[in-house]
């Protein structure tokens, strides 16, 4: 390069400063030292292009005021982008979300079976055989089983060992299962022989102390347990055993038995020396046939104090066997004997009521015997407890004339004698609950009818409550009843409701 071409550069870079990048491009082409030379192809392009020179990105020279578009293309002289000149800074990575484009669904992603080794595949097979293992593990311990028959026969071993680590009929099971089940069965295959609807509820009310009953140990069968009911508006109680409840229910249900025809139930072994357990209030009642038959307490009393020994498991065989012969008798009649009186020594009721009668002491004895066991018990059906509901309200007249007649009832202020069949005044009886419904109680006269329009009190309470305080397990004051109109025709309800009860 010759001096004047040295001396003439940086002229050219005083023009582009002085010019901001505008005449750059001429003064290059056409100063000193350009003549004679071949242009580069890439000055024919600046001069299509108009190329502004280096710096002048923005249009305006290297200290231009940045007005360039920011796509990384090199802007001509006159400030517009360039339209076909690659890009000489890559630009952002567009994300998929500003495509419009659905992301796709993870459900629809197929799994990735799992490639385990044998050894660990073999230590899953425990896991496996009790159904603890993951999907994706249990595939491939499945699919390993296929090809390994060592493993196969390991599983096989350890599914028939989980079987026995099932107790059958627990006491966990579903409460509701052998229900299902007889339902199942009876929808198809109705029994021959169909237990009549009035005897159901005594027949699943014994079945469900049956169950309860038969994981029972010896330490179980002595737990304490206290009995309680009302007499004379008073709480009464009496202390025995598991063993002894089971005892007391076989005594009272031979009621039942002895009105059927049936035997009564048998000394528990053959070690009685003293005979039937009845034969003292029997001969007792022979002698003066004036006297009253035997009731549940007498009866259960004779049975205690004429057992050589304290009850134990050894009564509940006798106790099943006779619910079931009292449920088998009264099928075979067709339910025809409904209608049957059985004695209870100072009242009577008909069959079909004291089989009811029956079916609610069954519960409530369960319930005490739960409780002494510390274990938790169901009521009953509410088809069935609605029965037992019935049957109590049903009650509630008579016994509200005998404590008129006692002298417990309240002092008769406003109160008219009602004849036989006319309205006479009444309290709305409201149980709640899935059992519940609503009953019109005479006050005056069992033989009256109950009437809405000479309504003069209402009292409302749960369906369990109120079975509770008619077995006498609770208090009437303490019974949390709605209670609107006369206070005194409703402490006589409550109160007559507690009387109800017995040992």
């Amino acid at each position: 390069m010759s001096g004047a071409g040295r001396f003439e550069a940086p002229d050219d870079h005083e023009g582009q400063r002085e010019g901001h990048g505008e005449g750059y491009g001429e003064g290059h082409r056409d100063g000193p030292g350009a003549e004679g030379r071949e242009r580069p192809p890439y000055e024919d392009r600046e001069d299509r292009e108009g190329y502004a020179g280096p710096g002048d990105r923005s249009g305006h020279g290297r200290f231009g005021d940045g007005a360039g578009d920011g796509s990384g293309r090199m802007p001509a002289g006159t400030g517009e982008p360039e339209p076909d000149g690659p890009a000489r800074i890559p630009t952002p990575r567009a994300s998929v979300e500003d495509t419009g484009l659905p992301l796709p669904d993870l459900a629809d992603l197929p799994p990735v079976p799992l490639d385990l080794p044998h050894d660990v595949l073999k230590s899953l097979l425990g896991a496996w055989a009790l159904a603890a293992c993951s999907a994706a593990e249990a595939e491939a311990v499945e699919e390993h089983l296929g090809s390994c028959g060592s493993c196969a026969d390991e599983a096989r071993r350890l599914r028939e060992a989980v079987g026995l680590l099932h107790q059958s009929e627990s006491l966990d099971l579903d409460p509701g299962l052998r229900d299902r089940v007889l339902e199942n069965c009876l929808e198809r295959r109705p029994p021959r022989i169909p237990v009549p609807e009035w005897a159901a509820a005594y027949d699943a009310e014994t079945a469900r102390l049956d169950a309860l009953l038969q994981d029972f140990g010896d330490a179980e069968w002595h737990a304490p347990v206290r009995l309680r009911w009302f007499e004379a508006d008073t709480e009464r109680s009496r202390r025995t055993t598991v063993a002894g409840v089971i005892a007391h229910l076989l005594s009272v249900d031979g009621l039942i038995a002895v009105a059927l025809g049936l035997e009564d139930p048998p000394p528990l072994s053959a070690s009685f020396e003293r005979g039937d357990p009845y034969a003292e209030i029997a001969g007792a009642a022979e002698r003066q046939p004036d006297r009253q038959a035997p009731g549940p307490a007498e009866r259960t009393e004779a049975f205690w104090r004429n057992s050589p020994f304290p009850p134990n498991r050894s009564v509940r065989g006798p106790w099943r066997e006779q619910s079931h012969s009292l449920v088998r008798t009264v099928s075979f009649t067709g339910g025809h004997a409904g209608g049957l009186a059985v004695s209870y020594g100072d009242f009577e009721l008909p069959l079909h009521d004291a089989m009811l009668d029956r079916a609610f002491a069954c519960w409530m004895h369960a319930e005490d015997i739960a409780e002494a066991v510390d274990y938790p018990y169901r009521p009953p059906a509410p088809r069935h407890l609605n029965k037992m509901i019935d049957l109590t309200a049903r009650m509630l007249p008579a016994a509200l004339a005998r404590r008129r007649q006692s002298g417990l009832a309240s002092p008769a202020r406003g109160r008219h004698l009602s004849l036989a069949g006319e309205p006479g005044r009444s309290l709305r009886l409201e149980i709640e609950g899935a059992a519940g419904g609503e009953w019109l109680i005479p006050l005056d006269s069992p033989a009256a009818v109950a009437s809405a329009d000479l309504e003069v009190a209402h009292v409302a309470l749960d369906d369990t409550e109120f079975c509770q305080l008619a077995a006498g397990h609770i208090r009437p004051e303490e019974a949390a009843a709605g209670q609107v109109g006369d206070r005194e025709a409703i402490r006589d309800v409550l109160f007559a409701t507690a009387g109800l009860s017995r040992m």
